[in-house]
């Protein structure tokens, strides 16, 4: 049986959202949820283009509200600043007034569950996780398409993934009993950051200074979302690795707005004016990925999904509904600066332990 997709077009974004939602409607069964995690994707508060729109939301919360009244959690967490800050910016919290049964959820604040990636010498890496998201049985990703710094796309599973990881550095300290997660890192993770952006370009995108990067970043605890960036090969690995714990039941790609070039954070706008939904989440990201001008075999941690059968990637076996068709809309998106340390994220380690992962079924 095809996977179902919806894709698309039109000058309202609240529209599209919901008429994406409506055309895979009969597939999805909301009967037995207890309860459902809208996880939208904020990376930082500061920056509106790299967040997703409240307007996104509000269509997932009335077409949910329409079909179920199980409790609705909207989860998020930012990776260093403060996540409620971006649940104020960006018009989140008037949301439960406005909706029966909807609170919001600082992730890096839950409780703790455990799981396990790899670091760069492919050693076990204990990680902190949302419980809520680890735990969920119906999570909704809900984010729009954009390039990367690490991974090239940032879709509807790494959007799950990276903001259902913890980051203490972003625990608001509002917040009652909140606790100290040492200033002293919070402040050298951010001199680092800010002395490797104020490089010139051709200087900060070589191989040597990039892996430097990564590894200082990600030493920099407590936040496993900074941990997960070992390398460009195993961030792959490790995106590939948790997939299983994280993956969205439902995917709605929102790309009224999409971003291109330096994303996750400093790119620059495409108007696309398109959605995309499926309970097939590897389909939804290998057909949005496609549409950005990115083929399966460029995207690591999509490629090794797609190997281990985590959900459909032959077009032939997707089957596109909607008011276009995805030729109508592809473009080729501008490529991030580092796009040519990204693309080597194939090694022979990697591949290794790829292969025992699929062999084991893990």
């Amino acid at each position: 049986m095809a996977s179902r997709l919806a894709l698309i077009r039109g000058d309202d974004r609240y529209q599209n959202v919901s008429a994406a939602l409506n055309a895979i409607a009969s597939g999805i069964d909301l009967s037995d949820v207890g309860q459902i995690l809208v996880k939208p994707n904020f990376v930082s508060p500061d920056w509106p283009l790299c967040a997703t729109h409240v307007d996104a939301a509000r269509a997932v919360l009335d077409w949910l509200r329409t079909r179920t009244d199980a409790p609705i959690v909207i989860g998020e967490g930012t990776a260093l600043k403060s996540t409620w800050e971006a649940f104020e910016n960006y018009g989140y919290l008037s949301l439960p007034d406005e909706y029966r049964g909807v609170s919001l959820m600082d992730l890096n604040a839950d409780e703790v569950a455990t799981v396990t990636a790899f670091d760069w010498r492919l050693r076990p890496l204990p990680l902190q996780a949302s419980r809520t998201v680890v735990d969920g049985r119906f999570r909704i990703s809900l984010g729009p398409p954009k390039t990367h710094d690490t991974v090239l796309v940032t879709l509807s599973l790494k959007n799950m993934i990276m903001g259902g990881l913890i980051s203490r550095f972003a625990v608001e300290s509002r917040q009652p009993n909140g606790r100290d997660y040492s200033l002293f890192r919070v402040r050298a993770a951010g001199v680092v950051k800010s002395v490797y952006e104020a490089l010139p370009k051709h200087l900060r995108y070589n191989a040597l200074l990039e892996r430097a990067k990564l590894f200082c970043l990600s030493a920099f605890g407590p936040s496993s979302k900074r941990a997960m960036h070992q390398s460009f090969s195993v961030m792959n690995l490790n995106l590939f690795t948790l997939a299983p714990y994280f993956y969205p039941h439902l995917s709605v790609i929102d790309g009224f707005d999409a971003m291109e070039g330096d994303g996750p954070t400093k790119g620059e706008r495409v108007e696309w004016r398109i959605a995309l939904a499926s309970t097939d989440w590897l389909a939804a990201d290998v057909t949005a990925a496609q549409l950005m001008g990115f083929e399966l075999g460029e995207v690591g941690y999509l490629y090794y999904c797609a190997q281990a059968g985590y959900g459909t990637v032959d077009p032939a076996a997707v089957e596109v509904v909607g008011n276009v068709r995805p030729a109508e809309v592809a473009r080729r998106f501008k490529r991030h600066a580092s796009t040519h340390l990204q693309r080597k994220w194939e090694t022979p380690a990697v591949s290794q332990r790829v292969k025992i992962a699929l062999a084991s079924g893990d």
